[in-house]
């Protein structure tokens, strides 16, 4: 069985467990942890952080999350809103002028957060050199028209919802998505978290590996209209493990942190608000996460999906997963986030690890609760 590093409630011992099945399947590379009431009761990591498995995966290993970044992103829009800065039922001209053109006069900021504003992609052809000039992907949106009436329908904003949400923020706070998130979240909450990862921090990430039988020119695809929409905007293995990825602030998909870091922040919805004495938002902030903005068919997954306002409704539960496999799981009524980040990735159709640690925290909270 493989080597599991940290500690854990005995309690929790199934998710260590499920963390050395998936290790001993093939996998590289690990990190799970679990948050009751703002504090770990599980905290592991295993395997390596190099696909020549050479370089153990250490506490301070990070990765690239993908889409598990939406979550800081939506997060940092809700804090706002908390604290009356942020209107989400306002159009986002309010906050953004330039974003009125082209017909979009009606998209309101809650559309950007549920993926109903009609913007899943960009106007003609994009590649990840874009991503990296904010200026010019913002002003890209702002011109351009929706794709279907705001609010009629849902189409998943892979990347772009990281740029209109953040660019929102930007013009209330004038500081960036990632300095935001750095100073009124990570910072506060200690949480080894970051949306533009400063260069001192390259040597503790855990590059992606692709799936089997795949290579570094990899990309996401998903059932409906448009598999590379899905990607975001075909975006490549080989884009996620570059340095200019890294320094990039691309709000949806280029965030790094471990799963502890990620259970940190995340427990902060789970429990009301506040953890270790550290208050973000109200326990009505939070429950607005919960607000169903959409149900339905997804124009770009091909799938139905809920979503709330910057999370994914399911069933009791709510939170998000990334290109790859990693992921993030909110259980409020146990004031629980579950939270799994690896360095393998695996074909979405074949990927069920996050699901298999989220089932086998459960056996730990009947224990709780007995």
């Amino acid at each position: 069985m493989a080597d599991i590093q940290g500690s854990y409630d005995q309690l929790f011992s199934a998710v260590p467990s499920a963390l050395a099945a998936s290790l001993d399947d093939g996998d590289v590379g690990a990190s799970v942890a679990v948050f009751v009431d703002g504090e770990p009761v599980v905290d592991v990591w295993g395997g390596f952080a190099d696909t020549g498995r050479t370089i153990p995966w250490q506490r301070d290993t990070i990765v690239n999350v993908w889409s598990v970044t939406k979550t800081m992103t939506a997060l940092c829009a809700l804090v706002l809103a908390d604290r009356g800065e942020l209107d989400l039922a306002a159009p986002v001209a309010r906050y953004w002028p330039e974003f009125e053109a082209a017909g979009k006069e009606d998209v309101l900021v809650r559309h950007l957060l549920a993926h109903t504003a009609g913007l899943p992609d960009w106007d003609g052809p994009l590649t990840a050199d874009d991503l990296y000039d904010w200026p010019a992907a913002t002003a890209r949106l702002a011109a351009q028209a929706p794709q279907w009436e705001p609010g009629s329908a849902a189409g998943y904003h892979s990347i772009t919802q990281g740029f209109l949400v953040g660019e929102v923020v930007r013009r209330i706070t004038g500081r960036s998505l990632g300095a935001f998130f750095a100073d009124e979240v990570a910072g506060p909450l200690g949480a080894d978290f970051h949306i533009g990862l400063p260069a001192e921090d390259d040597h503790r990430v855990a590059l992606a590996v692709p799936p089997p039988n795949r290579d570094e020119d990899y990309t996401a695809s998903a059932p409906g209209d448009s598999a590379t929409r899905a990607a975001g905007t075909g975006i490549r293995v080989r884009d996620g493990n570059s340095e200019a990825w890294r320094r990039a602030e691309i709000p949806a998909a280029s965030g790094f942190g471990n799963a502890r870091s990620i259970a940190r922040v995340q427990s902060v919805m789970a429990c009301g608000g506040a953890v270790r004495g550290v208050r973000l938002l109200s326990r009505a902030g939070c429950d607005r996460a919960w607000e169903e903005q959409f149900s339905g068919e997804d124009r770009v997954l091909g799938m139905p999906m809920r979503y709330g306002l910057g999370y994914g409704l399911f069933g009791s539960t709510y939170g998000w997963g990334g290109w790859g496999g990693s992921m993030v799981m909110i259980e409020p009524d146990a004031r629980m986030a579950v939270a799994y980040v690896t360095n393998q990735m695996r074909e979405p159709a074949d990927d069920t690890r996050g699901l298999e640690v989220v089932m086998a925290t459960y056996d730990g909270l009947q224990g709780l609760r007995a």
